[in-house]
């Protein structure tokens, strides 16, 4: 039974062996003679074809896409090995004479692969399109479209796609191939008519592949502008509908230095109508972004990097911005955030923020946005600074915050800029044992005009809290409470301590003020006519209860009758603390707690001058008690 099959296998193959060999030598026939035409006409075709038709024919073709007319001054350069090539110099487009003389752009070299059956059969036909040192200028209108006005095929073509069942549909007479586009060391000029400026992008390269007008379009351009490199990634199924400012699938990326971004979704170069997708930015260093875009935020300095990731809606007349992830220098956060624009009004930002630990110095710098330094011009005047035509409704949550050398924990605040108006709150937060509130208001202007601070403090451990800002001096040691009221006639950007007027009020229950003997300050006051606090600082004083109360003003603090009182003397200050300086006048007395034992403890007034924290104490004499009198 071996034997059989093997014979049939035999018979099968066979044949096989007998015509494959024919087969052979019929491809090789073939593929000689194919070789040997395309030889013959890259020989030929230089007596075939001649140079003003395929130039004729590039021009025709410059001028049918643009609506301009093309003329080229240069002598056209033909190659026919490896493939069909034309050369053209010095090449501008515009408009007819007749309809204006205006300039699109010029190429300083041209060079196009074209058919060579076409050619010889008399018509022209062009791809692979590569241009040096091209210059184009293009209008950005009132609407934010490039004006595609002009009636080339581009243009007619952009006006004249539709969207159908979820495709770009475009007329068979308006569709044309494209082919590859590179181009080397361009230059692109942008003049947007809303703005009233002009943009400047040197040393363009640009890849682009587009294989017809009715089909995806891929790009990879690098730019230069303000002497920083950018590049753009961009792709879309539907890349008439983008350049027509109609919704359209795109895939775009930018990444330089300063800045990189990438948005996947549906937009519109135009409105956000229609936005949905997926964002993600970053900027390592928000300072150098701001210096490179030529605007000078005060305070911004500590705000170093910020980047965010979300999924982007249009919402109305506006942007949701779900599942957002934002981080601001070390801290992240999650939550929602909403940009809504209406006509007529400011865009406004609103949402919710929560973090697990965050640092409020940046917050207070983004709410400093709307003062940029040198724009203090009226926001009616129609002069934009970076936020000046921007309100903001922002809610933020902390487990943990930091706001300089303070700690807070289990915030809750708030930021709202609404036309003239700015408020900062922190509406509950634990601070020191305790709880902080705080309001931080800007009066009109945008904070030019000045701004007031409200900080209120209740039960917090103020010992813990010297310690933490390492303060020297006699402080008193105790958890209390604090009210303070400041404001600044000034831009707060330009405020000092000279600048700063207001009202303080703190009181506590028991504690110690370190540094303070009382015994030892009667001692010294009875020997000595003055004699320094640290010759007194042999123990704490023991207080049960302190109130104090001061007025800010030019530079200083009046203090009025401060009461400390212990259990056995009470301790009296008022006067004025020059803190520029750290300077004090003060006049203080020691007495006794309890009338009945003022023979026991005669008051002691004394004068405090000097600077802290080792001032000089002189005993004033009573009257009844000076050398005249005895």
């Amino acid at each position: 039974m071996s034997t059989s099959r093997h014979r049939r296998w035999r018979r099968k193959i066979g044949p096989v062996s007998r015509w494959l060999p024919a087969f052979a030598r019929l491809s090789t026939v073939f593929l000689l003679i194919a070789l040997a035409l395309f030889v013959a006409l890259r020989v030929a075709a230089p007596y075939l074809i001649s140079t003003g038709f395929v130039r004729s024919g590039i021009e025709d073709m410059l001028s049918k896409w643009t609506g301009y007319h093309a003329e080229i001054k240069g002598s056209p350069v033909l190659e026919f090995w490896p493939t069909p090539r034309i050369t053209l110099n010095q090449i501008t487009i515009r408009q007819p004479r007749e309809s204006g003389d205006k300039l699109l752009g010029s190429i300083e070299s041209l060079s196009a692969d074209f058919s060579l059956i076409d050619a010889l059969r008399s018509r022209t036909s062009f791809h692979e399109f590569h241009l040096v040192r091209p210059k184009l200028a293009l209008t950005r209108d009132e609407k934010g479209l490039i004006d595609w006005s002009y009636a080339g095929l581009l243009a007619r073509a952009i006006s004249g796609v539709r969207y159908e069942n979820g495709a770009e549909v475009l007329d068979p007479d308006l569709d044309a191939e494209i082919g590859a586009v590179t181009v080397e060391d361009g230059t692109l000029v942008v003049t947007d008519i809303k703005s009233a400026k002009t943009y400047h992008f040197d040393s363009v390269t640009a890849d682009i592949a587009w294989p017809r007008l009715s089909g995806a379009i891929s790009a990879v351009v690098i730019a230069r502008i303000n002497g920083e490199d950018l590049k753009v990634d961009f792709a879309s199924r539907q890349p008439l509908l983008a350049f027509a400012g109609r919704n359209a699938e795109t895939r775009t990326s930018l990444t330089s230095n300063l800045l990189t971004a990438h948005f996947r979704g549906i937009a519109s170069i135009a409105s956000l109508s229609a936005f949905s997708g997926n964002i993600t930015a970053s900027i390592p260093d928000v300072p150098a972004l701001l210096t490179w875009s030529g605007k000078s935020i005060p305070g911004i300095a500590t705000l170093k990097s910020a980047s965010l990731e979300s999924d982007i809606m249009s919402s109305g007349n506006g942007l949701r911005f779900n599942n957002l992830s934002l981080s601001l220098n070390e801290a992240s956060a999650t939550g929602v955030m909403d940009l809504f624009t209406q006509p007529g009004k400011r865009p406004k930002i609103g949402g919710t923020l929560a973090f697990d630990q965050m640092n409020l110095k940046p917050f207070l710098d983004a709410f400093a946005l709307r003062l940029a330094a040198g724009e203090a011009e009226d926001i009616s005047t129609g002069m934009s600074g970076p936020l000046r035509v921007l309100d903001v409704d922002v809610r933020l949550s902390a487990r943990r915050a930091q706001m300089g050398l303070f700690e807070l924990s289990d915030v809750g605040a708030s930021m709202i800029v609404t036309g003239g108006e700015a408020k900062f709150d922190i509406g509950d937060s634990q601070f020191e044992g305790g709880e902080m509130t705080a309001h931080l208001e800007a009066t009109q202007r945008d904070f030019d005009g000045g701004g007031k601070l409200q900080l209120s403090i209740r039960n917090a451990d103020f010992a813990a809290l010297a310690e933490r800002l390492q303060l020297k001096g006699p402080l008193p040691l105790a958890t209390g409470s604090l009210d303070l009221d400041l404001q600044s006639p000034k831009a707060i950007w330009t405020t000092g301590l000279a600048d700063v007027t207001g009202r303080l009020h703190f009181w506590t229950g028991e504690g110690t003020i370190p540094g303070i003997d009382a015994a030892a300050l009667r001692t010294q006051a009875a020997e000595k006519p003055f004699f320094p606090l640290s010759a007194a600082a042999g123990a704490a004083f023991a207080f049960n209860q302190l109130n104090l109360q001061a007025d800010f003003a030019n530079g200083s603090a009046e203090m009025h009758d401060a009461r400390i009182a212990g259990a056995t003397q009470t301790l009296t200050l008022s006067g004025v603390i020059t803190y520029q300086s750290n300077g004090l006048a003060l006049s203080g007395s020691l007495d006794a707690t309890d009338p009945a034992k003022a023979a026991e403890l005669p008051l002691l007034p004394f004068f405090i001058g000097g600077s802290w924290p080792n001032p000089v104490i002189s005993p004033v004499p009573l009257f009844g008690n000076t050398p005249q009198a005895q």
